[in-house]
């Protein structure tokens, strides 16, 4: 039974039709995934993008625009009673000469080629902006 709802807030970083992505493992799963993570009570969507990018990777952020909302119904991967909502931004790094893995679930990090032929990312979301990415971008 769904009894929660985990709003989800990530940050596109795009420069030379590359796109940032992080390496890390949770929950026994290897995920590729974009800079971001969890809203908090009290907390606005911009605010969250701003603390993650500070907490993860020690960076200061300027949002760019909104890029993407998810629409459809989704139930957690790794937690049956959890609805996610997602939401992401196009952004850009303030100073890269800052960028330092905080995190230490991040293995690492990589600027993706956007123009990739396969969809390296195993979140349903994910691959959907990693498509709207690609039609932007490309």
């Amino acid at each position: 039974m769904i009894d929660k709802i985990n709003i989800r807030v990530y940050g596109c970083a795009v420069k030379d039709k590359k796109v940032l992505t992080l390496f890390e493992e949770y929950a026994g799963e290897p995920l590729v995934k974009f800079p971001g993570g969890g809203l908090e009570y009290g907390e606005g969507t911009l605010d969250c993008l701003h603390r993650e990018f500070d907490e993860e990777l020690n960076v200061k952020i300027d949002i760019a625009e909104h890029f993407y909302t998810q629409e459809d119904f989704l139930v957690s991967r790794f937690r049956e009673n959890e609805q996610l909502l997602t939401i992401y931004y196009i952004v850009n790094i303030v100073d890269e000469n800052e960028f330092l893995i905080m995190d230490p679930c991040i293995e690492r990090t990589e600027w993706m080629d956007i123009d990739r032929p396969d969809n390296p990312f195993p979140l349903p979301i994910d691959k959907i902006v990693f498509d709207k990415l690609k039609e932007k971008f490309l």
